[in-house]
């Protein structure tokens, strides 16, 4: 008679220096847990541990977009099939305690029965690599933000002379301007009018280094954007930034998302059903991606500027009763749409050639 192969399913409930793995039959019998170093070795001696009990069918793993990333990329390169699961819900806590040999249990669990489990987004592509780079501009645009709001906080408290002489610049880039070019004298820092100059100068540098930086990644991220996007960045009102991130959103994988339904959903820009009584009508989803939201939001506000056609549908709807917000939402979630079906032809374009 044939030896039936035993089938395992897995869960791991990852950590910054430790991972923990729990294996299932397909009954949902514990066949054991054990933890594991996150290092290349300890992810070959995890997938070697699990290979052991059986046959993998899929693995449930938690964070697979930060503690688990390394992980992740290594189990999916091996051919394993990896799902993304949810950290434990509050009552189940509650109900089980909290140790990692349980969360990997659950995980496993989760994996199981497919419950709250989606695909991870692949991390070995251009899409990853564009997430990088945004993740450096972006704090990049952040700290030079801080800067100018601090910059202009000293030069409201600086002495009447300092603040008078930089009075004859009104934007924030003219007074950055002029701050750079302030000669404190070090040697009477003790004077709040020296104190400020060297302040104003430091933060005026700063900034000046912070545009360069700015510009340096945007040139970098230019190319790699209009390779991985070429269909998404033809469209009307989509820039480089508008793109990148609607890329991060969606993930190189974007085949994991079933629909733009889906994709409208995890940009938070699909509506929500209100009722009561006799009135019905459609609310902001407060969910989803915000930083994709925003970006369908810009390019909605440059549609109703530079578009006869999307003015034209504006002032029909506004006709019919809809506020500008409700416009919006409405303009924001067909853009999903059609984002959805040209990322998803750039997508697939890029994983054939």
């Amino acid at each position: 008679m044939k030896q039936q192969v035993r089938r395992v399913v897995g869960g791991v409930d990852s950590h910054a220096d430790t991972h923990q793995a729990a294996a299932l039959d397909e009954r949902g019998r514990l066949l054991g847990s054990k933890s594991f170093a996150v290092s290349a070795a300890g992810y070959r001696e995890l997938l070697a541990w699990l290979a052991s009990f059986g046959l993998i069918e899929r693995v449930g793993v938690e964070s697979t977009g930060s503690y688990a990333a390394g992980l992740t990329r290594h189990l999916l390169a091996e051919g394993v099939r990896v799902l993304e699961v949810n950290q434990p819900h509050a009552h189940t806590r509650r109900r089980r305690g909290k140790t990692d040999a349980i969360d990997a249990e659950l995980a496993a669990r989760h994996a199981l029965s497919r419950a709250s489990a989606v695909t991870p987004k692949q991390t070995s592509g251009i899409v990853e690599s564009i997430r990088q780079l945004r993740v450096a501009r972006n704090s990049a645009v952040k700290s030079r933000s801080a800067a100018i709001v601090q910059l202009g906080e000293l030069v409201r408290t600086a002495p009447s002379e300092l603040r008078e002489q930089l009075a004859i610049r009104s934007t924030v880039k003219g007074k950055a301007a002029l701050c750079r070019r302030l000669r404190p004298d070090t040697d009477r820092l003790g004077e709040p009018a020296n104190g400020a100059k060297l302040a104003l100068r430091s933060l005026a540098g700063r900034i000046a280094r912070l545009d360069d930086e700015i510009a340096q990644l945007d040139g970098q991220l230019a190319p790699l954007v209009a390779t991985a996007a070429p269909r998404t960045t033809a469209l009307l009102g989509i820039s480089t930034g508008h793109a990148g991130q609607l890329l991060i959103t969606a993930g190189q994988n974007i085949d994991r998302l079933h629909s733009e339904a889906a994709f409208a959903a995890l940009c938070g820009a699909s509506p929500i059903p209100i009722a009561s009584g006799k009135r019905g009508r459609y609310r902001l989803n407060p969910g989803g991606d915000r930083q994709a939201n925003r970006a369908l939001h810009m390019i909605a506000v440059c549609r109703l500027r530079h578009c006869p056609k999307t003015r034209a549908y504006a002032h029909r709807r506004s006709s019919e009763g809809k506020t500008k917000k409700e416009i919006i939402r409405c303009l924001k979630r067909y853009i999903a749409r059609q984002t959805y079906a040209t990322l998803r032809d750039d997508l697939r374009s890029l994983t054939i050639g």
